[in-house]
């Protein structure tokens, strides 16, 4: 089993490097970005002012249905898009780029935002709902339900496992 792992983590170590080593993976994260932001009509400043009076509690109301608040689901999601992988980049950019790759960082973000914009969307979109009210959702739901490809989705949670 020892030397099972060992390979396998070797090769996720090769897969990834090859992959996040490419151009195309950044042209392709980017372009997705830009698409999104013109499809979507700039979303990430549209609806900025909204995202403020959700998070302040303005539409909130103690008879609201459901168990999370507006603030808890946005902890969920940040919690899974932001780890220390970003914290200790920003620090490893700042140093060997200087203080431009902060602008480079906040553009990148802001085309970010249309994508994350996007993929919350389509997982509220395909969640499932249990007639007991329980919710489940996720990328696995949005490729299965979504994209109709249910080996896809078995496939995402499979390399999810590996990587995790």
């Amino acid at each position: 089993m020892q030397g099972f792992l060992a390979w396998l983590t070797e090769r996720t170590g090769e897969i990834a490097g090859a992959l996040w080593s490419s151009p195309l993976t950044l042209g392709v994260l980017l372009l997705t970005g830009l698409y999104l932001t013109v499809r979507l009509r700039l979303v990430q400043v549209r609806g900025f002012r909204h995202a403020l009076a959700l998070l302040s509690g303005r539409y909130s109301s103690h008879r609201d249905v459901g168990e999370v608040s507006h603030f808890q689901a946005l902890s969920t999601a940040l919690s899974a898009t932001v780890g220390t992988g970003n914290i200790a980049g920003v620090a490893t950019a700042i140093a060997f780029g200087g203080p431009g790759a902060l602008f480079w960082m906040w553009v990148t973000a802001a085309i970010g935002m249309a994508t994350k914009f996007a993929e919350c969307s389509l997982a509220l979109r395909f969640r499932e709902v249990s007639p007991d009210g329980e919710i489940a959702g996720g990328p696995m739901y949005t490729l299965a339900r979504g994209a109709g490809r249910p080996w896809l989705a078995r496939a995402f949670a499979l390399f999810a496992m590996i990587t995790a």
